[in-house]
């Protein structure tokens, strides 16, 4: 795909991997509509990018945030070209002391927002006869983890949610994959360590945001012929 000019949507874009993505495709003269919860955050990062870009501080797991989106695509750019479904939360616990609430929220923000804003974007790409879809997983969805396994089971979920609707999209010219970070520095850890918890990047030398931002980059550039369906990122020094 030709990315200059094109108009990409990117969730949990205030920092991480989301702000990194932005910041890859901005330097390709990709156009930008950003969304996180953090107004600020957003600001100052549309603010630093070299492309045009627009913000939305939002809940990503709003039954409305896709469709706006959406419509401030079109309203500031005219079109929309990219979907980047990159927004979640990491909750761990075991079965005697899970919050419930916070594991039933992780799974609205880490897969319904995912399914609605795919579904949203999907119906508009098919109609326009193009469109990209690269929706975030994680290495935690091919490995079973103590104290995880309901971000792991969202992530297994994520995953084949995406092939059947990459399947679903075929002959279309709507292209769908999902990346696979393995462990990332991002504020992820730094709320872990806050709680004392142990953290795998503290012991494994741990992948830049900017890494995946690479990835992203490359199953975008791909010729239309081609599909990258899958690509899993992980240190050189990871075991998985």
């Amino acid at each position: 795909m030709e990315l200059r000019d094109t108009v990409a949507i990117v969730t949990g874009a205030s920092s991480g991997i989301g702000e990194a993505i932005a910041r890859e495709l901005s330097t390709l003269g990709v156009r930008l509509v950003l969304t996180a919860r953090r107004e600020e955050r957003l600001a100052a990062l549309a603010a630093s990018l070299p492309s045009p870009s627009v913000t939305l501080a939002a809940a990503i797991e709003a039954p409305d945030t896709p469709a706006a989106l959406l419509g401030l695509a079109l309203k500031s750019f005219g079109r929309a070209d990219i979907l980047i479904n990159n927004a979640g939360i990491f909750v761990a616990a075991r079965i005697d002391t899970a919050d419930l609430d916070e594991l039933s929220q992780m799974m609205r923000v880490n897969f319904d927002a995912v399914v609605r804003g795919s579904y949203v974007l999907a119906r508009h790409f098919k109609a326009q006869g193009h469109g990209a879809i690269i929706n975030v997983s994680s290495v935690a969805a091919y490995i079973s983890s103590s104290s995880v396994g309901v971000y792991s089971g969202l992530k297994h979920a994520l995953e084949v949610f995406t092939s059947a609707l990459r399947v679903e999209l075929n002959g279309t010219g709507v292209r769908v994959g999902t990346v696979a970070p393995g462990t990332t520095e991002t504020e992820i850890f730094d709320k872990l360590r806050a709680r004392g918890a142990k953290v795998g990047a503290d012991g494994t030398p741990a992948l830049d945001p900017a890494d995946i931002a690479a990835a992203v980059r490359f199953m975008l550039e791909q010729p239309d012929r081609a599909n990258v369906a899958r690509m899993l990122v992980v240190s050189a020094s990871e075991s998985v």
